[in-house]
């Protein structure tokens, strides 16, 4: 029942709008388009900067809308996690525990990457120099699938399920420096960064620091009270939108325009992990708006879902298959191979009750693209039928549950509840 309530919570509505925006495309293609492609604004500081006439404008789209103004809080919720397993003096990334997932990490974006150019460059220098720029796609894992899928496979108590959560968390750092790095918005003007940077600096002295350190001194803690009933997380949301203009003037994608304030805000030394129930009493500020965001990001996805996914059963293509392949064989190979290496003979093990072939079985799970390959095939190919041909093997990677799910039975993984 928790299981399925999980799934509830975080799934129902980013496969809802998926199903919705697939099946109305592939209905009526022209009029799901109209509504994706609706233009909000034509003059904004916002949007999709717009040439024409001699002049540049920024439009904003329902589509820019959702996938860099919008989706930035899901990446914010990612990048939180990314920053309690690695900051955090008790953070699941930090010391020898995290070596060999960060290991199989390593290889769960090589394998995927040599798959998909290596098959693309064995089909010709045409469709290589069309797909080429898909690279990134098959390297995504979906944490919220690749957990659930995990636990009906392993159980919740399974040393495996943790393995795997860890794993998935590095994924998502390494994929967020990806998009920042490799797949800008436009042409970079990197000066802009230092508006991120000062807002981040400026809420985190006047807002964090200097007030702890005046009431270190004073058990009522006057000052940090004050402002935390008194002005909660708006200083944090005004820093955020500052950072978030300054990514998308700087050229990077401003879907990760959040991540350089979470730093900032205050937080209790200890990971709750993903959304879990007792980090709901707890009350450091960072927590608190998790929370809070919760449903928010659930409704963002759904949004997403039906904005991403919307392309046509007819457009599968050698993107497609390149994509596909990638995740459900590179993916699993590489991070086989890669924990191998970090397990035996670099000597860093594996935790007590796995064994190696449940490595091979989250390899499986891991290769579950979904939501980050469908984003990253938004931003990698423009708006035609090389991205939907991507965009269906990111949906397609839905079947890697079903080998993991089929492997595990034949291998007999014994369940911890």
């Amino acid at each position: 029942m928790r299981l399925w309530h999980y799934i509830m919570e975080y799934s129902i509505l980013l496969v809802a709008g998926a199903l919705i925006g697939l099946i109305w495309a592939n209905l009526d293609y022209r009029t799901y388009h109209q509504i994706v492609d609706f233009v909000l604004l034509k003059e904004s500081v916002v949007g999709h900067l717009h040439a024409g006439h001699g002049e540049s404008r920024r439009v904003l789209t329902v589509h820019y809308l959702i996938n860099d103004i919008l989706m930035a809080f899901f990446f914010a919720q990612a990048g939180k996690e990314v920053w309690e397993a690695v900051a955090l003096k008790d953070g699941s990334l930090r010391g020898r525990k995290a070596a060999t997932p960060l290991f199989a990490t390593a290889g769960g974006m090589i394998g995927p990457i040599a798959v998909y150019l290596g098959i693309a460059a064995l089909l010709g220098s045409e469709t290589y120099s069309a797909v080429a720029n898909g690279w990134a796609i098959p390297t995504a894992t979906d944490i919220a699938f690749s957990y659930v899928v995990g636990r009906i496979i392993f159980g919740a108590g399974h040393p495996a399920v943790r393995f795997l959560l860890l794993l998935a968390i590095a994924d998502d750092a390494a994929g967020l420096i990806i998009l920042a790095v490799f797949y800008p918005s436009g042409e970079l003007a990197p000066e802009w960064l230092l508006l991120s940077l000062a807002a981040v600096v400026i809420v985190y002295l006047l807002f964090n620091h200097i007030p702890h350190r005046l009431d270190r001194d004073n058990d009522d803690k006057p000052i940090t009270t004050f402002i935390r009933h008194k002005l909660s997380f708006w200083p944090y949301a005004v820093a955020g939108a500052l950072s978030w203009y300054g990514f998308q003037e700087a050229g990077i994608h401003p879907a990760l325009g959040l991540l350089p304030v979470i730093p900032a805000i205050p937080h209790a030394d200890r990971a709750f992990g993903l959304m879990v129930e007792h980090g709901r009493s707890h009350r450091d500020l960072l927590n608190s708006i998790e929370h809070r965001m919760k449903h928010p990001i659930e409704f963002i996805l759904f949004l997403f879902g039906f904005a991403n996914a919307g392309v046509e059963i007819s457009s599968i293509g050698a993107p497609t298959v390149l994509v596909l392949l990638g995740l459900l064989v590179g993916k699993p190979i590489g991070i086989m191979l890669f924990g191998w290496l970090g397990a035996v003979p670099l000597g860093f093990g594996i935790p007590k009750g796995m064994r190696m072939i449940d490595i091979a079985i989250i390899g499986l799970v891991a290769a579950i693209g979904f939501t980050v390959s469908l984003f990253i095939a938004s931003v990698a190919f423009e708006s035609g039928p090389v991205q939907d041909a991507a965009k269906m093997g990111a949906l397609l990677s839905l079947s890697a549950a079903v080998v993991a799910i089929g492997l595990s039975r034949f291998v007999s993984v014994s369940k911890i509840p």
